[in-house]
């Protein structure tokens, strides 16, 4: 069932952002002691200006002037060397808190249940791992040290300038008041712009997405067009966004140049009258437009910092949202740890429903021993793949147990669980990498030799011998460079050198021919042996062969039994198979003749624990 996302309100993400500040402390706390002693020494040149014309020019005193320009030097020098040291120790730890948390969003992501990738587009988790955590760099990196020390500078300055004229001053900081409300303004409206720019941008990218995966569809239905608009319409959404931010930032910095040439204004004024007055000297005037110039030019920058750390806010909102969604395996050290399982599978009474009210599993309970195996038989929409998602734990029941070897699925560990699940899918997944790696996906450790031994019982060596590069051969983003039989016979292998308990088999031979069903139907059987085997199919060879078969309807269990005991009941199985098989009889079965299955093959295969294979 979808959960309903809410607003991070400011006040959490501000306390995210605090947490993020604090656990870089060490850095930012180098990073603002370096920054206090680079804006001190910057305030040497104004000075120096001063002193050379009140003390050595009008004194006359030229001896002075190599004393000072060494100062002046000394101090830019400093200034220099504290300027690239910020920019390496607040980098650094930028980066790292970048990595750091793209890595803790990924892992939190990774932990979410199914049913929170069933309704989130993979672009937008994508761009809340990569993009919005790139926006941290502005709160432990130069961002929130340069708003702090343009306030460090703001602070000396204005105590300068109150000191060398107040009358001045204070009409100046009056403008600065004005300056400094506007821009809080400014921030308040950018905020929103930049939130749903992160939105737009992750939508925008999760439909490239799709419609980059699945190309081969677009182009089959020459949909390439179609396609094109709709990622059009989004990308003109993005365009409008940032528009709308670039003029009211536009508008931000036009303000800013309005209120320097206030400023300067100000200074012709009123520091005019104060020097034909007298209350000023030309050196304390000089002084006064330097260090003006040195308190209005972080003002300035604070409207591009501003709106860089609102953009981290915005991006914090958004990683919160995921951050706050309950993993499946909460609390997972308080859950029983579970040892090797023998593999029985009981539901007790089960019923689920992803959407409120709209029941999809009813009541259902069977038991699974271990090492047999159980098929499930339905129409589409039955129940079948729900049943087999809460065996794989990757839901919960609404009421009712699942039981693993006597004990509640719900306490136990899932990990431990999991770590003894082996899964062949109707559409396997296979990663961009080599055969060898996706064989070995479920056991990373296997040697070359094991690789080998399962490739040979799922018949995969047929195929990989007749690549340059055999097992190192490159299969492509979702295994597109094998066929759809190839790539299953490489999930076939890969569930068997996982050596699991409990298999599932959700359409385990759909994508094979006759000939290639047949050539892996011994891999299946001892990928089987001693394991409890749950399986999908609507092939009748891997169907009869089911210690027991349950016939699902309207989520509920309605038939069950063998295969003989079903047909002869003559109910809902015996019309599913009528229909289901009819081609298959037909190609197989010469009409006319009566239809006996033949018995089937004693394995001499040895059971799990023995021997890896």
């Amino acid at each position: 069932m979808a959960e309903q996302k809410k607003r991070v309100s400011f006040s959490t993400a501000w306390r995210d952002a605090k947490d993020l500040i604090w656990a870089h402390r060490a850095r930012l706390s180098l990073g603002m002691l370096m920054m206090v002693v680079n804006r001190l020494v910057g305030m040497v040149l104004p000075w120096s200006f001063k002193f050379l014309i009140d003390g050595v020019v009008m004194k006359g005193r030229s001896d002075l002037l190599l004393p000072l320009a060494l100062a002046v030097g000394a101090a830019t020098v400093v200034q220099a060397i504290s300027s690239f040291g910020l920019s390496q120790i607040l980098g650094v730890a930028a980066q790292r808190a970048i990595t750091e948390m793209r890595m803790r969003v990924q892992e939190h992501v990774a932990h979410l249940p199914v049913r929170y990738f069933d309704s989130t587009q993979t672009g937008v988790l994508i761009s809340r791992i990569m993009t919005d955590a790139e926006g941290i760099r502005n709160l432990v990196g130069t961002g929130v040290v340069q708003l702090v020390g343009g306030l460090v500078t703001t602070v000396i300055g204005l105590t300068w300038l109150f000191y060398i004229n107040w009358r001045l001053t204070s009409v100046t900081l009056l403008a600065l008041l004005v300056f400094g409300g506007c821009m809080a303004l400014a921030f308040a409206r950018l905020r929103p712009l930049f939130r749903e720019r992160g939105k737009i941008n992750a939508e925008l990218t999760g439909r490239l997405g799709e419609t980059l995966g699945g190309i081969r569809i677009v182009k089959a239905y020459a949909a390439e067009k179609r396609e094109s608009l709709v990622f059009a319409r989004g990308a003109h959404r993005l365009f409008r966004n940032i528009a709308r931010s670039m003029t009211a930032v536009s508008g931000v910095t036009a303000f800013s140049t309005v209120i320097v040439g206030g400023i300067g204004m100000i200074l012709i004024v009123v520091g005019g009258q104060s020097l034909l007055s007298a209350r000023m000297t030309p050196g304390d005037f000089l002084m006064y437009i330097m260090v003006t110039l040195i308190v209005a030019a972080p003002l300035i920058e604070i409207a591009a910092i501003g709106t860089q750390i609102s953009e981290a806010f915005a991006g914090l909102d958004r990683i919160r949202e995921i951050m706050r969604t309950t993993p499946e395996d909460e609390n997972e050290s308080e859950r029983e740890p579970l040892a090797e399982i023998q593999g029985e599978i009981v539901f007790d009474d089960v019923s689920f429903e992803y959407d409120e009210s709209v029941p999809v599993l009813k009541h259902v309970s069977f038991r699974a021993p271990a090492g047999s195996t159980t098929a499930l038989v339905g129409s589409s929409g039955s129940g079948k793949s729900t049943l087999i998602s809460l065996v794989m734990a990757f839901n919960r029941p609404i009421d009712g147990r699942v039981i693993v070897d006597g004990r509640d699925l719900e306490l136990l560990r899932l990990k431990d669980y999991r770590t003894q699940l082996g899964v062949v899918l109707q559409d396997n997944f296979l990663f961009d990498g080599t055969i060898a790696e996706n064989i070995s996906f479920a056991y990373p450790h296997a040697t070359r030799a094991e690789i080998v031994e399962a490739s040979r019982i799922a018949h995969c060596e047929e195929f990989i011998n007749g690549f340059k590069d055999g097992y190192d051969t490159i299969v492509g983003e979702r295994g597109v460079k094998l066929s759809g039989g190839q790539r299953q016979r490489v999930a076939i292998a890969r569930a068997i050198l996982a050596e699991p308990k409990i298999l599932i088999l959700d359409e385990a031979t759909s994508s094979l021919d006759s000939e290639s069903e047949a050539l892996i139907q011994d891999g299946l059987q001892s990928l089987r042996q001693g394991r409890t085997t749950f399986v999908i199919a609507h092939r009748l060879s891997t169907i009869r062969a089911a210690d027991q078969i349950l016939v699902l309807e309207g989520g509920e269990i309605v038939e069950r039994g063998t295969h003989e005991e079903l047909l002869a009941a003559g109910g809902r199985y015996k019309q599913l198979y009528d229909r289901q098989y009819k081609f298959e009889r037909n190609q197989f079965i010469n009409p006319g003749e009566d239809f006996t299955p033949e018995p089937e093959k004693p394995l001499t295969v040895s059971t799990p624990g023995t021997a890896r294979f």
